[in-house]
């Protein structure tokens, strides 16, 4: 590994992680992508690497110890600056993990100072006064207020913040990034004078992220969702280059796995449908009882394969989730689910898929550890945040994508395998 590696990065879900690195690669950066804290340093010749966690949802003291050993072997790396990647929604609770993990990177770097933004245009993701816009509407009512995990029922996110964070939250507006990077460094200083620790940075356009990735040349450590990393390769002298997202040719079957619950995934369920495409539904009450949903879906998968993708989803609208969920348990109900749709994609790979879509996070957190890919090379883009990627677990050649919920157009399920013919 060079000793000059740009740019370390530390995700807190695997989806998130290939958004990061989706961005990074855009800008020109050659990415490889990590699952876990690899044990080994890595050989390839890179600009940045991103290591994915499964740290959104887990315990505030586990994520910390998480993402402390994600620092100590990026540092080992030579890392130059350190990025922890959250989602563009933020979402969390009160207790974390945004701010725990935030305060324990910069208690163990030593820095007094950084900011948090997880604006992100290309997906409609904006801040404003301090506020997180989702579209044209306020975050907590995107649909986000019904998330099964972490619901988000405030906007303002120095509130949000400040209420997982000891440090003192200020804010960066939309007045002070349009006057570019020089403004935003004064204003860094002033607040850095007032004793804020954290400030929230507003952006409503990726000329905002560049004006404020110019001026986080000299942070060491920069908390964001992955929009503000197209504003950071320039600070390397790198420049865009589509070599940077070269992947190798794909073949093989083509098979979708859905455990997200997000608007824009039902909606990707039911275009998938409505395109008269195989989908089946996997019921957690039927894998509660004992059935054997796993050995039914491939069951059902495998004649169809040969002639075109599938689709095995858990995807449900609110109130079929909440009725789930007062039967079973909230995370008891989460895990069942994601144990069973990891279970199915290393049963669809072992039948000759080798072009995977996975949707949701906590669904490619399960199914990419399911599969034991342990790194991924990414290459090009599908829709803003979520790219092709390329894994060889057990030496079998996959291409794969893990798609965040809420992300991407109605059409995506099958705009993807498109992108690969």
């Amino acid at each position: 590994m060079p000793q000059t590696l740009s740019l370390g990065c530390i995700a807190d879900d695997f989806t998130g992680a290939t958004d990061l690195a989706n961005n990074l690669v855009r800008a020109g950066m050659r990415v490889v992508q990590t699952i876990g804290v690899p044990a080994t340093p890595l050989d390839s010749e890179i600009d940045a690497v991103v290591v994915a966690l499964k740290s959104r949802t887990i315990a505030p003291q586990e994520a910390v110890q998480q993402s402390l050993a994600a620092l100590s072997w990026l540092k080992s790396q030579g890392s130059r600056q350190i990025y922890f990647k959250y989602c563009s929604t933020f979402d969390s609770t009160p207790q974390g993990n945004i701010g725990p993990v935030t305060e324990a990177l910069m208690d163990a770097m030593g820095t007094d100072y950084t900011i948090a933004t997880p604006a992100f245009p290309d997906n409609k993701r904006t801040v404003f006064k301090g506020y997180l816009f989702a579209g044209d509407g306020l975050l907590n009512e995107s649909g986000m207020q019904n998330h099964p995990l972490t619901p988000m029922h405030d906007s303002n996110l120095v509130r949000v913040m400040q209420a997982q964070t000891k440090r003192k939250v200020g804010l960066i507006d939309y007045s002070v990034v349009a006057r570019g990077a020089e403004a935003v460094s004064e204003r860094i200083a002033q607040l850095k004078s007032e004793g804020v620790g954290v400030a929230i940075v507003d952006a409503i356009s990726n000329e905002d992220l560049m004006r404020l990735g110019e001026a986080l040349k000299d942070m060491p450590l920069v908390t964001a969702g992955s929009g503000v990393a197209i504003g950071l390769p320039q600070n390397f002298g790198i420049t865009p280059s589509e070599k940077s997202s070269a992947l190798p040719p794909a073949a093989g079957l083509q098979a979708v796995v859905s455990g997200s619950c997000s608007v824009a995934t039902n909606a990707q369920v039911q275009a998938f449908i409505a395109a008269g495409l195989p989908a089946l539904a996997i019921d957690p009450l039927s894998i509660s009882s004992g059935k054997d949903v796993v050995s039914e879906a491939l069951a059902w998968a495998k004649p169809l394969l040969p002639s075109k993708p599938v689709l095995i989803y858990s995807t449900a609208e609110p109130a079929a989730i909440k009725a789930v969920q007062n039967q079973l348990g909230v995370e008891a109900a989460g895990a069942l689910v994601e144990r069973t749709l990891a279970a199915i994609a290393k049963g669809l790979v072992a039948a000759g898929v080798r072009q995977l879509v996975v949707a949701g996070g906590e669904t490619s957190g399960a199914c990419v550890q399911a599969l034991g890919i342990t790194q991924m090379q990414i290459g090009p883009q599908i829709a803003p945040g979520v790219p092709w990627c390329f894994a060889k677990p057990g030496d079998t050649p996959l291409h794969i994508t893990l798609k965040s919920g809420n992300f991407g157009a109605e059409d995506f399920f099958t705009k993807a395998f498109t992108l690969l013919a």
